[in-house]
């Protein structure tokens, strides 16, 4: 097959012209096998930091570091095609400097071959945004419950609540948008501020835990597929794998104890001459 001939992926501008069309569909992946799949359904795949809580059982995303991130990047790229890749830049990567945001995230595009970096923060991170975007690097961006400043947040609270709480989360929500990111991530909003938000804007909204008016929606991928005991109230579980795997790992255990595995389909027979 050509080059020429391969299917092409969808960029940052073709999520971007989206605003008020089709819903924008999005989940998390962490590997290439389960990023093959997502790549089939959704605009975009997003590696996010999360990670450092599904997949290493952290208690918060703050530890996550950008090897770790380029890492899982690589491994989604493999398994994907066709959707977007977007990589989350980790704590510590980017606040520094627009500078340091730059070094580390055309680091990840480089040596990932994604499409674009998320970073967390709202009037603060503006300027950083802009630089990053005036130097061909798109961003996406993540305002309301930001979860790698859990520490300063007191947990991880909805956010937008009463007069003040909604100024805040309006005015981060324009100064990202201002800045040129062509997407926001709005996470644990209150709806009726989700939505003002969506419609004031002229950037790509991205809700979890926000509104349904949002113009696409993300979940992460174990949460939705009830891999967790326990996901926050935004999730739905539309699958249960959780149970699925331990009732498959309770099978396997009482075949080898009662040694009905490996059976004679399972080893390995000398040639007949």
């Amino acid at each position: 097959m050509s080059a020429q001939a391969k299917t092409r992926r969808l960029t940052a501008v073709d999520i971007a012209g989206r605003k008020g069309g089709d819903k924008i569909v999005s989940l998390t992946a962490y590997h290439a096998h389960t990023a093959g799949i997502v790549d089939q359904y959704c605009d975009f795949i997003l590696v996010g930091d999360s990670l450092g809580m599904v997949m290493h059982g952290l208690e918060t995303t703050v530890p996550v570091t950008l090897e770790m991130m380029i890492l899982q990047g690589h491994a989604v790229m493999r398994g994907s095609t066709k959707a977007l890749v977007v990589v989350d830049m980790p704590f510590g990567s980017y606040e520094e400097s627009p500078e340091q945001a730059f070094r580390n995230a055309s680091r990840i595009l480089k040596e990932t071959m994604a499409g674009a970096i998320k970073m967390e923060g709202g009037t603060h991170m503006a300027e950083t945004t802009a630089f990053l975007v005036q130097r061909g690097i798109p961003v996406m961006g993540h305002v309301g419950l930001t979860p790698q400043a859990v520490n300063t947040m007191g947990g991880f609270r909805v956010q937008g609540r009463g007069d003040e709480g909604q100024a805040v989360v309006e005015a981060d929500a324009r100064a990202i948008s201002d800045a040129g990111a062509f997407a926001i991530v709005m996470e644990g909003i209150i709806e009726p501020v989700a939505r003002r938000i969506t419609e004031s804007i002229p950037t790509v909204t991205i809700g979890i835990g926000a509104s349904p008016a949002c113009d696409g929606q993300i979940l992460v991928l174990e949460d939705m597929l009830g891999l967790n005991d326990w996901v926050p109230k935004f999730v739905k579980k539309f699958g249960s794998l959780r149970d699925h795997i331990e009732d498959s790992v309770k099978a396997y255990t009482e075949a080898v104890r009662d040694g009905s595995f490996p059976g004679p389909d399972h080893v390995y027979k000398p040639k007949k001459d």
